[in-house]
């Protein structure tokens, strides 16, 4: 790009541009009606994970540690999804893809700490979902509100802690050749492949993440499910087997939303080497998809947020119906 030695700032030895140009779905074709597919999931997301939280909340009946674990990935849902389709929208209708050093800082702080703290709360669930099953004599001396919280205030520290350092870890690279960011947001593996000094300790650091928030969780959770189907082979009636298991559908639908994306790019790009669009358009549903899937899952697949929706809905039917009586 022509401007881009006058939008640099000399800091010492180190580079920064003022801006970031973000390719987002620019070179897509027919990229109009991906955006209209990420208005879709994003409403759905924000209304569903919103409707989860304010539930959760009111109803007494669901301040457990299950519900608490419930609670925080659709937290991590709604932050991650406001922390990069807006922007993504931004581009396509203000027709301006550039972003601030700072901004693109910010962008990439919150997307991977939401993103990594989906992925704790999948592990943790998949924690609760083993006691229930294999120790359930021991599960209210195991698991209680007050272990769950302190789990999650644990969880949070560290994930903020090692997300920002990483992050911070960014501003030590020097670029001296792009600024053009191949990505839908401020994606922390492109900036970091266009520095133009040594970025080892950010490929630690970036390996690290992957290491902790992608293959450990998943190979947790395998493991878990292990010692739960070992469990239920122990219990001798079927209708017995069923009913424990069923307690451990919306949780396995949720992981295999989450981790099923990532594993198909991790294949697909072993078989084949995937174009910059390719990795977009597969990278952003890796990240839509989740967010928008799981208030449907545990809407459909739990029967108390089911009664409490249907009791809501009555409640604000019932009066509507009346009012309407009276006025005939």
């Amino acid at each position: 790009m022509s401007s881009l030695n006058a939008s640099f700032v000399q800091n010492m030895s180190i580079v920064r541009p003022e801006y970031f140009f973000i390719t987002g779905l620019s070179g897509i074709p027919y990229s109009s009606y991906y955006y209209i597919f990420l208005c879709v999931t994003y409403f759905i997301a924000v209304i569903g994970n919103s409707a989860v939280l304010l539930i959760i909340a009111l109803e007494r009946s669901l301040h457990s540690p299950k519900y608490i674990g419930v609670f925080n990935l659709a937290l991590a849902d709604l932050g991650e999804t406001n922390a990069w389709i807006p922007n993504t929208m931004k581009i396509f209708f203000s027709d301006s893809q550039y972003m601030s050093y700072n901004a693109c800082l910010a962008n990439m702080f919150f997307v991977n700490l939401f993103v990594t703290l989906q992925s704790a709360t999948l592990v943790i669930l998949a924690f609760d979902r083993y006691i229930a099953i294999c120790l359930p004599l021991r599960y209210h001396s195991i698991v209680n509100n007050t272990v769950m919280s302190l789990v999650f205030v644990v969880v949070w520290t560290f994930n903020t802690s090692l997300v920002a350092l990483t992050a911070s870890l960014t501003t030590q690279l020097s670029f001296c050749k792009s600024n053009v960011v191949q990505s839908y947001y401020c994606d922390y593996g492109a900036v970091m492949g266009m520095a133009c000094n040594d970025n080892s300790i950010n490929m630690f650091f970036t390996n690290l993440i992957v290491a902790l928030f992608l293959v450990a969780p998943l190979f947790i959770i395998v493991l878990s499910y292990m010692g739960i189907v070992f469990a239920l082979s122990k219990i001798t009636t079927w209708e017995a087997r069923l009913k424990a298991l069923k307690t451990c559908v919306s949780h396995l639908l949720l992981v295999v939303s989450f981790f099923l994306p990532v594993i198909c790019i991790f294949i697909a790009s072993l078989i084949t080497s995937l174009t910059p669009n390719a990795r977009v358009i597969s990278g952003s549903l890796s990240l839509s998809l989740p967010p928008m899937l799981n208030p449907i899952i545990y809407v459909l697949n739990t029967a108390e947020i089911r009664v409490l929706i249907q009791k809501l809905l009555k409640n604000r039917i019932v009066p509507i119906r009346k009012n309407i009586s009276k006025r005939r």
